[in-house]
């Protein structure tokens, strides 16, 4: 089988690998659709993700969907040609955090794509049965990627704990500030903002459910969200870029007392908060760390709401073409949203 690996800073290389049998409780899936998150881009371009350095060579991707294509002895439910979102996350089950129900903090954790954890930018894969999440008949494999994406986001929200009828401000229209506003949507908030300074990715964000959009780059977004809001702020905000001063800026943009929510992943190591306007507001600060067995949830929207977060994904490329795929979304080129590799 093909594997697409990272070998260096903006350097992939694809490889051959031989095809083995599933063991047991093990299915071997065919992968046939991978989102390229934004994770892998910072893996690609900065060589790490913070103070994760990568190893090379690291074989990225983490938002796939395949098919089974031989089922393992004692796997039962599952048969060649089924079609599944994967999940990439491999708990031990029996630590203290999964054990309390907080199995994204698993103290032995296997996250595929990380670091000497192989991911899915390859032919095929080797997954317990747990693993896989069946995919309704209206989903298709390239709209099952958003599965693992948008479970980090069902899990973003039971944070923000928003109300119906309350407001959100998003910083970020990327495929994760996308899936944000379409699930506020639905979840009721009354008043969405989306704060981007690039034009296709807010005409993006107005399509899925934001309510105005704010280019950073012309205005100044606290000013506008506070003014809009009638200078009280939003209700919650969301930083889903951790870009340059967007965590100050979800800050002051939210209201007393409000709720404030770092989804994005930034850069370095350290960032400067302004932490006396965040005392003075009594904001509640909360971290996102992957997701909480959201997935199965997130297959239940997507199945219900195709409509909503199927237009998310915009681009696709096949495996081969992995180093321009990220070139261009690295630099947002094409109009693109989410671009989805197909092997």
């Amino acid at each position: 089988m093909r594997i697409a690996e990272l070998v260096g800073v903006r350097d992939f290389r694809l490889s051959e690998q031989s095809v083995r049998e599933p063991v047991a409780g093990e299915l071997r899936v065919r992968v046939t659709s991978i989102g390229i998150c934004g994770s892998d881009v910072h893996y690609y371009s900065e060589g790490a993700i913070g103070d994760t350095p990568c190893v090379y060579p690291m074989v990225l991707g983490h938002e796939p969907a395949g098919v089974v294509d031989k089922v393992g002895p004692g796997v039962s439910g599952w048969s060649a040609g089924d079609q599944a979102a994967l999940e990439p996350a491999l708990y031990c089950y029996h630590c203290e955090y999964c054990l309390s129900g907080r199995h994204n903090l698993c103290a032995n954790l296997h996250f595929l794509s990380t670091p000497e954890e192989p991911g899915f930018f390859r032919d095929f894969v080797y997954l317990p049965a747990h693993n896989l999440l069946r995919l309704p008949s209206n989903v298709s494999l390239r709209e099952g990627t958003l599965a693992e994406p948008l479970a980090v986001v069902l899990h973003s929200l039971k944070f923000a704990a928003l109300r119906p009828g309350e407001t959100a401000v998003v910083f970020g229209a990327g495929p994760i500030g996308l899936l944000t506003m379409a699930s506020l949507k639905l979840a009721g908030a009354r008043r969405i903002w989306a704060v981007e300074p690039l034009e296709h990715r807010r005409d993006l964000a107005t399509a899925i459910g934001a309510d105005a959009a704010i280019d950073p780059g012309a205005v100044d977004p606290v000013k506008e969200v506070l003014a809009d809001s009638g200078r009280g702020g939003a209700d919650v905000s969301f930083d889903c870029a951790a870009k340059d001063e967007s965590m100050n800026q979800c800050i002051r943009a939210t209201r007393n007392g409000g709720r404030f929510v770092v989804t994005g992943i930034p850069s370095s190591t350290r960032v400067a908060l302004e932490f006396h306007v965040l005392r003075r507001k009594e904001l509640s600060l909360f971290n996102v760390r992957r997701s909480n067995h959201d997935t199965g949830e997130a297959v239940r929207l997507l199945g219900e709401h195709p409509a909503i977060f199927g237009p998310v994904v915009t681009h696709t490329r096949p495996l081969d073409s992995v180093q321009a795929a990220f070139d261009l979304v690295e630099h947002y080129r094409d109009g693109v949203g989410k671009l989805v590799l197909e092997p």
